[in-house]
């Protein structure tokens, strides 16, 4: 598995301000995944997960706030899939607050599909549409 989250056209969804987060949710990702690599003390990697998921929570806002004032039809599906997200992100803070064993391999799995697959995947159906609907 690639150590670091690439940068790609395939990230791109078409809507600026949401790119730029994505940029600055991979960045915070990449450096998680940094320090979980080197194998960080548990308060590093505490403080690095907590800043993905105050950020992960403000884009999440953002975009159902953007496809919700433009009428996306696929926003409740969008916003399960981004509590379900949340809510992964959560226990894994959890956890390490608690000092319950993590599987650091397991998170490094985790944070790899959950970016691909939510923002070159899901993401790339709202795009469109409200590039269609005016919005860049």
């Amino acid at each position: 598995m690639t150590l670091l989250l690439p940068w790609n056209r395939a990230c791109v969804v078409g809507i600026q301000a949401m790119d730029d987060q994505h940029a600055i949710v991979m960045d915070t990702m990449n450096e998680l995944r940094l320090a979980l690599v080197r194998g960080a003390k548990p308060e590093p990697a505490d403080e690095l997960l907590k800043r993905l998921i105050e950020f992960t929570r403000m884009h999440f806002w953002s975009e159902e706030q953007l496809m919700e004032q433009h009428g996306f039809p696929g926003l409740a599906g969008h916003r399960a899939e981004h509590q379900h997200l949340l809510a992964q992100l959560l226990e894994s803070a959890r956890r390490l607050q608690h000092g319950e064993a993590v599987n650091r391999g397991d998170v490094l799995l985790f944070l790899h599909d959950w970016f691909i697959g939510h923002v070159e995947g899901l993401d790339q159906q709202y795009g469109p549409w409200l590039n269609e609907h005016g919005v860049y």
